[in-house]
């Protein structure tokens, strides 16, 4: 998808992070939006302040893990004529060990971040198939392949996303539409800040503790993702991965795949000592 002018995009989770930022990317490279989020309040402003630079934006407010809600967003792009790009960004975090893990928490986890990549691709897939050139951008993480103690269900569904867009390319391979996969290191975003944590002496002392270490070891920003995924929509691109934290851990995945959780982990525990050490 090399000529996006005049083509529209569909962002879930678009009112902050890498999916407001990769709106401002589209809208600039001149794609007609529509955002969906379930935060009202900053996707009213998100769709202002492209409105006012100039960008033909739509938004609507919705929650990805709620049944029919993803139909609904697919009907809307039908009235504008169409969605040539899909982006399912929209995620969630949640930290807590299993033994402590909540079903209900989980539940909550991978609806919104597996099944809603899912569900986005069921309810668009028949309208991006009749398209020239359509793409669907699910977004994963490096956790899909080095995961993170305390967040096995996180770890999970991106793993699940990961596996679901390599076999939907498969099954697309004939038609027009491309599946790009995208496995964002650490990206300085909200989705800390909105995660479910429980205390842990795993990883931090407290929710606070580990909301910050987040925000400090996040080296690239929610622009710097963008500009990325814009690139890889350009090349026709079928796997991303975002900031050289998330490919030094690709290269430990595939060096060695069955120890590589247990040095990034050995990594993370002497990195939080030292941090610790500093600040007394």
């Amino acid at each position: 998808m090399r000529d996006l002018k005049g083509k529209t995009a569909v962002i879930t989770g678009a009112a902050s992070g890498i999916g407001l930022a990769l709106a401002h990317a589209l809208a600039r490279a001149g794609m007609t939006l529509l955002l969906a989020d379930r935060d009202a309040e900053r996707l009213a402003a998100a769709q202002n302040e492209l409105t006012r630079l100039g960008a033909t934006c739509q938004a609507q407010v919705l929650d990805v893990a709620q049944p029919g809600a993803l139909e609904e967003l697919a009907q809307a792009a039908a009235r504008l004529g169409g969605a040539d790009l899909l982006v399912n960004n929209a995620g969630v975090a949640l930290m807590a060990r299993v033994e402590v893990l909540t079903e209900a928490d989980a539940h909550w986890l991978m609806d919104i971040n597996f099944w809603g990549v899912v569900r986005g691709c069921r309810a668009f897939l028949p309208q991006l198939k009749v398209r020239p050139e359509a793409m669907i951008i699910n977004v994963s993480s490096i956790f899909a392949m080095v995961s993170m103690p305390t967040q096995s269900m996180y770890n999970a569904a991106k793993a699940a996303v990961r596996a679901f867009s390599d076999a939907l390319r498969e099954e697309l391979r004939a038609t027009p539409v491309k599946v790009l996969c995208v496995h964002p290191g650490g990206i300085r975003t909200r989705i800390a800040e909105n995660s479910r944590m429980e205390p842990t002496s795993t990883m931090g002392d407290s929710p606070e503790v580990l909301r910050a270490r987040f925000l400090a070891q996040a080296r690239t920003s929610p622009e710097e993702a963008a500009q990325a995924i814009l690139a890889a929509i350009r090349a026709d691109r079928t796997r991303l991965l975002i900031g050289g934290d998330a490919k030094f851990l690709d290269l430990m995945f595939r060096l060695a795949p069955a120890r590589s959780t247990a040095w990034f982990t050995a990594l993370m525990l002497r990195m939080r000592r030292r941090a610790a050490a500093a600040a007394r």
